[in-house]
């Protein structure tokens, strides 16, 4: 089959015809029709995040594809399904602390970097091999409608953390770094649970108004100015109540006094999820104030990704019509491009757009 393949960090991608991948128990062989280029994948490739992946490797984390073969246990999948490929692979060996590896991104720890060593490759190829768990039916599908579907892998990111939080219908949330892709995300999740108000923060003001544009009135954007204690009187001035839940989602060039500012907004007995990526670029970390949050009962939540069920909810959503996958604008590459994709997406990260790959 025909693959990308990352040889060495700081190469571009080198198109190759490789083994198709051999079916094994717990196992699904799926023919891969799309996949999104995540916008800093060129950090990753260049080794710029320092992502622990053995090379070479097949890059692409998760994807849309139609199903080629089963393993012997699997029970309602069939070949011909169109499913959602989910690239949190989770160790099988410990329900309580399983390791973690985002398939065909990166291992993060050494345990994940096990399941690394035999669910190597992802899916920037003509077929990937995903454990059976790890896939979720989608329905019928027009051939034509699987790139749009790779928004879901956007989309289960943010819900991931509303999930924790335990979200309800009614409650007012802010989402700390609005403007980024996965931050627009999760209000429009937010928005599709139910929340009574989203305040979006973020440092560009066009990008907030666009996104209460598109979102409507529920969604109130506050610009962030850097300074800590304006910025959180800002905040709570565009609630129109007591806030619920806080969702940071910055980035990894974000500072610390910007999870802070939003963070100490949440009302006694809130909850703060964190998601995003500051501290991991290296810098100091957030410091909190411990007797405000012991005193007020403060639950925070550290989040990666989103639990297995997640999956088949955020589907549910779309075909309910609470969210709107043509909200991003979608720009297809062919596999024999796929370093013009790379490219297009680091050039194209706003919250709108989504750069797909498709095989």
């Amino acid at each position: 089959m025909k693959a990308a393949l990352l040889k060495s960090f700081g190469t571009p991608l080198a198109i190759e015809t490789v083994p198709d991948p051999v079916l094994g128990t717990g196992e699904v062989i799926v023919d891969v029709a799309a996949t999104a280029m995540l916008a800093y994948a060129r950090e990753v490739y260049s080794g710029k995040r320092n992502y622990l992946l053995d090379l070479p490797v097949v890059p692409g984390s998760g994807g849309i594809g139609c199903v080629r073969a089963v393993g012997p246990d699997a029970t309602r999948l069939a070949p011909g399904d169109w499913v959602y490929c989910d690239p949190t692979v989770r160790s099988r060996d410990d329900s309580v602390s399983p390791d973690i590896l985002l398939q065909g991104l990166t291992a993060a720890t050494e345990g994940g970097r096990i399941l690394h060593r035999h669910f190597h490759d992802g899916s920037f190829a003509e077929q990937t091999r995903v454990p059976t768990e790890n896939l979720t039916r989608l329905g019928t599908i027009d051939p034509t409608e699987a790139p749009r579907w790779c928004g879901l892998g956007r989309l289960l990111v943010p819900y991931g953390g509303f999930l924790v939080a335990g979200l309800k219908a009614g409650e007012i949330v802010v989402v700390n770094g609005g403007t980024g892709a996965f931050g627009s995300a999760a209000v429009a999740v937010a928005l599709a649970i139910g929340a009574r108000a989203v305040i979006a923060t973020g440092r560009n003001g066009a990008v907030l108004d666009e996104v209460a544009r598109r979102y409507g009135k529920r969604v109130l954007p506050v610009q962030m100015q850097g300074d800590e204690e304006q910025d959180r009187a800002r905040i709570l001035a565009a609630a129109p109540g007591p806030i619920d839940c806080v969702l940071d989602i910055l980035l990894p060039a974000a500072s610390p006094a910007q999870v802070r500012t939003a963070l100490l907004t949440v009302r006694p007995y809130g909850r703060v999820v964190l998601m995003g990526g500051v501290g991991m670029a290296g810098g100091p970390g957030v410091d909190l104030p411990y007797a405000w949050l012991m005193r007020n009962c403060i639950t925070i939540h550290g989040k990666w990704m989103y639990p297995r069920e997640a999956p088949g909810q955020m589907i549910a959503m779309v075909r309910a019509g609470l969210i709107d996958l043509d909200a991003l604008a979608v720009t297809t590459f062919g596999l024999d491009d796929i370093n013009d994709a790379v490219a297009h997406a680091a050039a194209n990260a706003g919250p709108f757009t989504m750069t797909v790959v498709v095989s």
